[in-house]
C-alpha cells in the first residue's frame, strides 16, 4: 500500500443517546445525545484539535451529526451529512429493546442473535450483507475524494462494525471480538485496493469524567 497517497480515515461512533443507554434499537430513528453524550462529542473534538483534517462527513441522523459538529467546529470546516453512513436500518425493531424484541418475536431475536447473512429484520430492515455493501460503497466513495489527507467519518455502531469487518477480511457472521464504544476514535488506511486497520477503539480522551465535571468548556 502505498501511504503517501492513502487516505487517512479517523472514524468515531456517535456519542451516548437516552436510547442507548437504555438499550433501545434506534436504527435509523433520529434521536439527539444525551448530556454524557454531548460531553463525549466536546471531548472527542478537543482530543482531534491538533489532527490535520481535510473534512468532516457524519450520518445525517441528529446524534452523528451533533457528534460531527463538535469535530468541524475545532477544526474549523464544515460538516457534511450523508445519508450513506446511517446506521442500518431495523425497520420493526426501531424503538424497542432488546428485552422487548427477544419476548415478542423469539424466532426473529435467533436469527438476529446468530448474524444470518441475508436476514432482514421485517418492515423494511437491511440484511448484515445489504449494511456492508451499503458501507464499502459509501466509505470508498468518500475516501476517494481525499487521496493523500485525512478525513472524520462520524456514524454509528452498525456502521463501524462494518467497517471493521471490511478492513480485516471477517465475515459479517463471525464472532464480535472489538468493542464499539460512543465517542471513541478509530483509525483506517485507504486506497483503492481496499481498507487497512491502523487503530481501534481509542478512548483515552474519554477516560477522565469525574475531573471534568465542573468545567463549562
Amino acid at each position: 500500500m502505498d501511504r503517501m497517497q492513502a487516505t487517512r480515515i479517523i472514524a468515531v461512533r456517535h456519542g451516548e443517546t437516552a436510547w442507548n443507554a437504555d438499550a433501545r434499537i434506534q436504527g435509523q430513528r433520529d434521536i439527539g445525545l444525551n448530556d454524557t453524550g454531548r460531553w463525549q462529542a466536546r471531548r472527542v473534538g478537543e482530543a482531534l484539535a491538533s489532527e490535520e483534517i481535510t473534512a468532516v462527513y457524519t450520518s445525517d441522523l441528529g446524534r452523528a451529526h451533533q457528534t460531527a459538529q463538535s469535530i468541524a467546529d475545532v477544526a474549523g470546516i464544515p460538516v457534511v451529512p450523508d445519508e450513506g453512513l446511517r446506521e442500518r436500518s431495523f425497520g420493526m425493531f426501531e424503538g424497542k429493546t432488546f428485552d422487548e424484541i427477544h419476548r415478542t418475536w423469539p424466532d426473529h431475536a435467533h436469527n438476529w442473535r446468530k448474524r444470518i447473512p441475508e436476514w432482514e429484520p421485517p418492515e423494511g430492515g437491511e440484511s448484515l450483507l445489504q449494511l456492508r455493501e451499503r458501507v464499502t460503497r459509501t466509505l470508498q466513495a468518500l475516501a476517494s475524494r481525499h487521496p493523500g489527507q485525512q478525513i472524520v467519518v462520524v456514524a454509528h455502531g452498525g456502521v463501524l462494525d462494518a467497517l471493521y469487518r471490511v478492513a480485516t477480511g471477517q465475515e459479517v457472521n463471525s464472532p464480535r471480538t472489538w468493542e464499539l464504544p460512543n465517542g471513541a476514535i478509530n483509525r483506517l488506511l485507504w486506497t483503492p485496493e481496499g481498507f487497512t486497520l491502523v487503530g481501534w477503539s481509542d478512548t483515552q480522551h474519554l477516560d477522565h469524567e469525574a475531573a471534568d465535571e465542573n468545567t463549562t468548556i
